[in-house]
């Protein structure tokens, strides 16, 4: 059995890029054509367009132009579109090493399903472009965590900080830990519902 998970990119709720779009950019890098990257890839010219001008929607400026006429003539991706396939390639490497990592699954014996949480301590968070690795002290072994930096700075987390590892079969997720007296807090300030 292999593990397998899915990266994907998103910016205000939209989702930028994922497998299929990364593969089309690649590919319009290659060839220089759309034309010809969507002969080599088995689709439509306007299923392609379609998931570029989502992209481009999504980014709020174009990842790939076209330039018509001329021997310079062709598609071609923009700065943007460069660094967006760097940083989702760079991602994907990331996450396949964490996956084939032995030492992330050692000690782990108990059976896995979709509501474990497991409670443990923030050790390390790298940071490399979209993405962030979380590594995670979970007595007694550590475990990995691959998710988008919009999260971790969202759940501002930091290294020392008590989180869930919340285990999925495709991805951990992370939940941060709520001290008891941000929970008394929080439950103080609930209406009273009793009529």
């Amino acid at each position: 059995m292999k593990a397998k998970t899915k990266l994907w990119f998103t910016e205000g709720g939209k989702t930028v890029m994922g497998a299929g779009r990364a593969e089309l950019l690649k590919t319009i890098e290659e060839e220089r054509s759309l034309r010809k990257a969507c002969k080599k890839l088995g689709i439509s010219y306007k299923h392609a367009w379609t998931m570029l001008k989502k992209m481009n929607e999504a980014l709020g400026e174009p990842a790939v132009i076209t330039v018509r006429g001329g021997k310079e003539q062709g598609t071609f991706l923009t700065d943007l579109g460069r660094k967006l396939l760097a940083e989702y390639e760079a991602g994907k490497q990331l996450i396949n090493e964490t996956i084939e990592d032995e030492t992330a699954w050692e000690n782990i014996s108990f059976k896995l399903s979709a509501r474990n949480q497991l409670s443990g301590k923030v050790l390390e968070v790298e940071k490399d472009g979209l993405v962030c690795k979380i590594t995670i002290e979970v007595e007694p072994s550590i475990i990995t965590s691959v998710v988008t930096e919009e999260a971790v700075e969202k759940l501002d987390i930091n290294p020392g900080d008590r989180v869930y590892a919340v285990i999925k079969s495709t991805e951990v997720m992370i939940a941060k830990h709520v001290s008891e007296k941000r929970q008394t807090e929080a439950s103080s300030k609930e209406p009273d519902r009793s009529d």
